[in-house]
């Protein structure tokens, strides 16, 4: 079962940026589209962004311009760089394989955008 922590999450005022990162051991990352969902209180999670075994990305139309998603193959990580944050952006923030989640989910990370 792979393990995945999620981390960069925080408070950010609107029109500010934060970088989530996706750690997981071994090949997961390397055998996977690899995505990033968010989830708000009442509502499904949703995808807002995954990249491919040979990194092309795609993006829901809401983050299109504003998010970038990349792999660091290095520290074996899958991250989401989030500028010109806006509160709609509001959310916990989890990584799992893409478009369909396969993984057991983690704790996410809490993105707060709120002056």
């Amino acid at each position: 079962q792979v393990q995945v922590v999620e981390s960069g999450g925080g408070l950010a005022q609107p029109g500010g940026s934060l970088r989530l990162s996706c750690a997981a051991s071994g090949a997961a990352f390397r055998e996977n589209k690899v995505g990033w969902y968010r989830q708000v209180p009442g509502k499904s999670r949703d995808l807002v962004a995954f990249i491919s075994r040979i990194d092309h990305t795609w993006y829901m139309d809401a983050v299109t311009g504003r998010f970038t998603i990349s792999r660091d193959r290095t520290k074996n990580t899958v991250d989401l760089q989030m500028d010109h944050l806006n509160p709609e952006d509001t959310g916990a923030y989890y990584c799992n394989t893409a478009p369909a989640p396969l993984w057991s989910w983690s704790q996410g990370t809490q993105v707060t955008v709120s002056s």
